[in-house]
C-alpha cells in the first residue's frame, strides 16, 4: 500500500476533526484550506462553543485563537482560524512521522 503524503495525512485529520464530508484526496493545501475556512465560517455562525472546544482539544494556543477572532484582526476570523488549524495539524503529522512508536519503544526496553 502506498504511503500517504503529508498533505493528505493533514487533510485526514482535519476531515475527521471537523466532520467534513468529502471523498477528495487533497494534493494541494489550497484546496484543503478553502474547505476548512468555509467549514469554520459555518461553525462560527452556528456552533461557536463546539469550535472553541475543538481548538482547545487540538492544543491551539488560546491567545492565537483570540487574536484571530478579534475585530481588529488583519483577516476574517474563519481565515485566521483555518491557518491556525492547518499549521497545528501539519505539526501533528510531522511529529507522528518523525517519532514512530516502534522507535520510541526500543529505547525503553529494560
Amino acid at each position: 500500500m502506498e504511503e500517504k503524503n503529508t498533505t493528505q495525512l493533514t487533510a485526514d485529520l482535519i476531515i475527521r476533526d471537523f466532520e467534513l464530508e468529502t471523498t477528495t484526496d487533497f494534493q494541494n493545501e489550497d484546496e484543503l484550506f478553502r474547505m476548512l475556512a468555509d467549514q469554520i465560517a459555518w461553525m462560527i455562525e452556528r456552533r461557536m462553543e463546539w469550535l472553541l472546544s475543538l481548538m482547545y482539544r487540538m492544543d491551539i494556543d488560546e491567545s492565537q485563537v483570540q487574536a484571530a477572532l478579534s475585530p481588529v484582526a488583519p483577516e476574517p476570523a474563519n481565515i485566521g482560524l483555518a491557518r491556525l488549524v492547518l499549521e497545528r495539524q501539519k505539526q501533528r503529522v510531522h511529529t507522528k512521522q518523525t517519532y514512530r512508536p516502534s522507535a520510541l519503544g526500543e529505547e525503553w526496553d529494560w
